[in-house]
């Protein structure tokens, strides 16, 4: 489908099942990521862009310096969340939960996840996790972001989404990296490169990954590289709330 397709003439939950759910699917248990075709429109990327500056919108700007994250400022949304946002994270969550039962299943964890968001979140709420997560960062030239885990609490979910709200004529620089540390043995790096509207699923903490005696974990952090040029804002979908 084309990007007008997708964006302008369908609701968010048909685009997001236009999708081919079994090739993400493989990409994830073979990579521990994957990339989502564009299910923003310039329109709709704009749009977000320009919630930023709404106080009202946010409960909480982070300015990375000032805690060592490294250089930049994000901003998590208040509920209600946006209707994008809000329903990207509704309609992603459910293909998701099964690979995340079935990495589940493949470590050996006896967590299993909710079909649907709402009873995830009841359980979020229930450890006192109740804070919404998705939020907007912003980079200016020379802004990076350290390698992290977005870890809030005991409830996690495996799997999180960036979406890119920026066009790459728009900055330079400014690259997601994923590292992934496997047992006894050094560091694997990764570079993507996101086109405006795009998304890129990616695993939350570990991942499993078949060795000759089973199944082991690998960690994982993810970062941004240093921005050389312009303003780069992105979108991101956390499914677990904050204490």
């Amino acid at each position: 489908m084309t990007l007008t397709t997708i964006t302008e003439h369908a609701s968010i939950a048909s685009r997001i099942a236009a999708c081919d759910w079994a090739a993400l699917t493989q990409a994830l248990d073979a990579e521990g990521y994957a990339l989502l075709p564009p299910l923003l429109s310039p329109a709709e990327c704009a749009e977000l862009i320009a919630h930023y500056d709404e106080a009202e919108r946010f409960r909480s700007r982070i300015d990375m310096a000032r805690h060592r994250f490294g250089e930049g400022e994000y901003k998590y949304f208040a509920n209600p969340l946006p209707t994008p946002v809000q329903e990207l994270r509704e309609q992603l969550y459910p293909r998701l939960a099964p690979v995340a039962n079935a990495w589940q299943q493949r470590l050996g964890a006896e967590t299993r996840y909710p079909a649907e968001l709402a009873g995830f979140l009841d359980r979020c709420h229930a450890a006192g996790q109740s804070k919404p997560t998705p939020l907007q960062l912003r980079y200016e030239a020379g802004g990076y972001n350290c390698l992290h885990q977005d870890i809030y609490g005991a409830v996690a979910f495996p799997f999180q989404v960036v979406f890119m709200l920026t066009g790459r004529e728009e900055y330079r620089g400014g690259e997601l990296l994923l590292v992934e540390q496997r047992p006894r043995a050094q560091s694997q790096g990764r570079v993507i490169t996101l086109e405006q509207g795009e998304g890129l699923i990616f695993t939350t903490r570990e991942r499993p990954i078949a060795g000759s005696r089973g199944w082991y974990r690998a960690n994982v952090r993810h970062g941004v590289s240093r921005i050389a040029a312009g303003v780069r804002a992105t979108l991101g979908i956390i499914f677990h709330d904050a204490a």
